[in-house]
């Protein structure tokens, strides 16, 4: 393991007490399929309309092109793995360096393209900024519900793993955010900062192929990984509810 990733101790319990303040917003919001609606969509061999949303991570900074992005190659991945009649779009709303505060103001025009699935990249310029996780909790939670209000299924993808926000002593608050609010409300979670040491661990990628020069983003090598890994996460998720509503 490289010598700039070491697990950080004593957040954990800051965590805890935080979410704490404000578990009451978690309550009531348990669908029984995720991934309701992109199954639907699956098995009418209707259009599947995707937006990626985030920040720079989903935007593709570190990509050597626009084609190397995770959207893109996660639009290239799922087509190759459905039928040739299943149309697929995936669209890029990603915009570089935006924090929750930033994407709470832009969520409602991404709900408004009206997708079957929003997949929300978040967490990592929160963490690099210093947002209140009272305030990151509240605005996750406030956009979740406004994106299921709308009939769309969402997934959250937490922050990544790399030399800049391991840096940050209360990095790993937001990623442990991110996955209580996706076990509380139901929301698919990309562990995408597991995957990445994971990928380490077993020589899948090298550092130089996962991550660009700059110490925070991805490169070619780890979004193409994320957008495999994605690409079978949703169907995995969507496939049982498709084959449940077949047999009824």
């Amino acid at each position: 393991m490289h010598s700039w990733f070491r697990p950080l101790k004593g957040v954990a319990r800051v965590c805890f007490l935080a979410v704490a303040v404000v578990a009451p917003a978690f309550a009531g919001d348990l669908p029984p399929d995720p991934l309701k609606h992109v199954a639907l969509r699956l098995a009418q061999h209707a259009p599947l309309r995707i937006i990626a949303f985030g920040s720079s991570s989903t935007e593709g900074v570190g990509a050597s092109s626009p084609a190397a992005t995770y959207p893109s190659r996660l639009l290239k991945d799922l087509s190759a793995l459905l039928p040739e009649k299943q149309r697929v779009v995936v669209l890029n709303r990603g915009i570089g360096g935006e924090d929750a505060d930033d994407m709470a103001k832009r969520l409602p025009a991404v709900i408004a393209e009206g997708p079957d699935l929003i997949i929300w990249q978040t967490g990592s310029n929160d963490a690099l900024r210093g947002v209140p996780v009272s305030r990151f909790i509240d605005e996750t939670v406030s956009g979740v519900r406004a994106i299921r209000a709308a009939h769309i299924d969402v997934m959250l993808m937490e922050p990544q793993l790399c030399k800049a926000l391991e840096g940050k002593e209360a990095s790993p608050l937001y990623r442990d955010v991110v996955r209580l609010i996706g076990e509380d409300m139901q929301v698919p979670v990309i562990r995408r900062y597991d995957l990445m040491r994971t990928w380490l661990a077993t020589g899948a990628l090298s550092a130089d192929e996962m991550l660009s020069p700059d110490g925070l983003h991805m490169a070619d090598g780890g979004y193409a990984k994320l957008a495999e890994v994605i690409a079978a996460d949703i169907l995995r998720r969507a496939r049982p509810a498709l084959v449940a509503g077949a047999s009824r």
